[in-house]
């Protein structure tokens, strides 16, 4: 017969293993492919620009197109604040208590913003980017397929790269 502590003993022993060799590291892994976004365009800006695009591009290829989705609109939400800070004028975006706007406002206030030109192509693709991003967040009835993502694989690729390049990060 085992004690409990015996059992205690066991089931340590059995989580340990599982979480040594099951799951994937504490970290996550590296997408393998890069079906959504190139991963040049993001290669030696910051760590957790990296994570998230391995993430979009990890979802993409397991099928969690609301996953990717949403972290489409993180990336595109951070990568326009990580813009404005660069240039200086992150105030720009920032309430009376100093939170960042919310997505919207954000778009609205990079598309408006003098201290640089988008281009055509990123202006009618912020809008749209937001979109897939926001029915994904919070449409309680929408569920994205693979086609949502790959509709807007082009526009994605101008808005990062252009974001990038603002943002000082390249």
């Amino acid at each position: 017969m085992f004690s409990s502590n015996d059992i205690k003993g066991l089931v340590s022993a059995i989580e340990k293993d599982c979480e040594d060799t099951l799951l994937p590291p504490e970290g996550g892994l590296e997408a393998i492919g890069q079906p959504v976004i190139p991963f040049v365009l993001i290669r030696g800006t910051r760590g957790y620009l990296e994570r998230i695009t391995h993430q979009i591009n990890g979802t993409y290829i397991n099928g969690w197109y609301d996953a990717c989705a949403v972290m489409i609109r993180r990336l595109i939400e951070t990568l326009i604040i990580e813009s404005f800070e660069n240039n200086n004028i992150a105030q720009n975006i920032k309430n009376s208590t100093g939170d960042f706007f919310y997505l919207s406002d954000l778009i609205s206030k990079t598309l408006s913003e003098t201290t640089w030109n988008l281009s055509r192509n990123a202006r009618q693709a912020l809008p749209k980017l937001k979109d897939i991003g926001d029915k994904s967040a919070h449409s309680r009835r929408f569920n994205a397929v693979r086609n949502d993502i790959d509709k807007i694989n082009a526009e994605i690729r101008v808005v990062v790269q252009e974001l990038v390049y603002l943002a000082g990060l390249k």
